[in-house]
């Protein structure tokens, strides 16, 4: 995208005030998003975005700024603005640019570009229509389809120079039933670091359908007893409660003001024995997985708590000079419009040794969380409400009956130390998550886990 020369010259202009690290990040994306609502194609739009973000660090200090012309007398004026934020002594250096080799994780076959928009919809319709004929009680079924194909390039004044392309593919169903004056809704949204292959990987009709059963057996429930008891929380997206959390709290951008329950605790135990978790960009396809970081720094496996002991942060380049640690490979921003922060990518909690079966067969009275809704989260202090989508009471080793409208309270540290009992079955969905450097896919995941007590917002007087 961009030529050394040019590279060079940006950077060595950006540094001509006394920055000491100069970093370009050059975008081209291409992408498309389909919408259908009960089986008609209602919106349908292609793009591109093309950009460079140009970033200066003056030790703590940074300054970011971006422009979509990469014309050479643009960026370099660009980066002199910039630069003009920060005052000192220019560090005069012979910029050298090696380029970095890396193992690529996410091989694609079907590279979205190549695949007509009718395929695309044919996808859809085959979601559609296994959802909307699930049961007479769906009444609505909306069909979201994206995929995106962005090529990199990150360049440094330490020599770093290392271009990659991520394709990720996405599909989205939201299936709502109605009961009378009541309407309950469920959504999945299965999606990998892949191209059109995903459909190869993945059953679109028995997604569907899972998408409908839930909807319909909400709408049908009783609802949730509210009070302080145990709580089951089933595999796959229940870890977003982990993420959401816990797992922002572990990260660099607030660890190192301070502002996180986990700051300074490196070596303590924070979580239960039983609890072992990670963030691993480098799993293949996975939906949060990438190469490089968007620092260009190579992706890596990060134990953040191993057997309940604190034993790691995600560390970004900025918040790495502040904390006197290296980066992890964890700097990542939506696009060239954010500077790059420290984020997740895949996140969860490992395998235990129990299994689910044996969980609930162990539990006399519990809500069983099967799948986790929407929620909110202070990350300085980990307190957090998470609606819980899908829910049924476990009554003497049981499940007694499905219920709805619970809500789970509590503190995410004091909620890691009480979990009594791990399942073996883990599993992980896909997100999209939201920070100080914009939206970015994000894997969430655990196995079946029990948490001896929470507070459940619910009605009064349900049972």
């Amino acid at each position: 995208m961009l030529n050394e020369s040019l590279i060079t010259d940006v950077l060595s202009a950006a540094l001509s005030t006394g920055g000491d690290f100069a970093e370009i990040f050059a975008e081209d994306t291409r992408g498309t998003n389909l919408r259908m609502l009960n089986g008609r194609v209602e919106e349908g739009v292609s793009g591109r975005d093309y950009g460079v973000g140009i970033r200066i660090f003056q030790g703590f200090r940074s300054v970011y700024a971006y422009t979509n012309d990469a014309s050479k007398e643009n960026l370099v004026k660009v980066a002199k603005e910039a630069a003009a934020a920060l005052s000192g002594t220019p560090q005069l250096q012979d910029i050298v640019l090696q380029r970095l080799r890396f193992e690529a994780f996410n091989p694609v076959s079907k590279k979205p570009a190549e695949v007509l928009h009718t395929d695309k919809v044919a996808i859809m319709k085959r979601a559609h229509f296994a959802a909307s004929d699930y049961d007479s009680q769906i009444t609505q079924v909306a069909i979201t389809y994206m995929d995106t194909d962005q090529n990199v390039l990150i360049a440094n004044s330490e020599g770093l120079l290392v271009e990659d392309r991520r394709i990720r593919t996405r599909l989205g169903i939201n299936a709502v039933a109605t009961k009378g004056n009541e309407k309950q809704s469920a959504f999945r949204g299965p999606g990998g670091h892949r191209g059109f292959e995903l459909f190869d990987h993945i059953h679109v009709e028995e997604i569907a359908r899972d998408a409908a059963r839930s909807a319909v057996t909400m709408v049908n429930a009783d609802y949730a007893p509210s009070g302080k008891y145990p709580v089951i929380i089933d595999n796959e997206f229940g870890g977003v409660i982990f993420h959401e959390a816990c797992g922002h709290g572990l990260e660099a951008t607030s660890v190192a003001k301070g502002a996180s329950v986990f700051s300074g605790k490196l070596g303590q135990q924070v979580a239960s024995p039983l609890v072992t978790a990670v963030d691993d960009g480098t799993i293949p396809n996975a939906w949060g997985s990438q190469n490089i970081d968007d620092e260009g720094t190579k992706t890596r496996r990060n134990v953040l708590i191993e057997n309940g002991i604190l034993t790691g942060y995600m560390v970004d380049k900025l918040n790495g000079r502040r904390m006197e640690m290296e980066s992890t490979g964890s700097g990542r921003r939506q696009s060239y419009k954010f500077a790059p922060t420290s984020r997740m990518t895949n996140t969860f909690i490992c395998a235990g040794e129990s299994t689910k079966e044996e969980i609930i067969n162990n539990t006399e009275y519990a809500l069983f969380a099967k799948r986790m809704g929407g929620g909110s989260v202070n990350p300085a202090t980990g307190e957090f409400n998470f609606a819980v989508a899908e829910g049924y009471i476990v009554r003497n080793g049981k499940i007694e009956k499905p219920v709805r409208g619970g809500t789970l309270i509590g503190q995410g540290a004091q909620i890691l130390q009480k979990i009594d009992m791990v399942a073996s079955n883990l599993a992980t969905g896909q997100g999209m998550c939201g920070s100080l450097s914009g939206t970015i896919p994000a894997d969430v995941g655990q196995p079946t886990i029990r948490v001896s007590e929470i507070t459940v917002g619910g009605r009064k007087g349900a049972n």
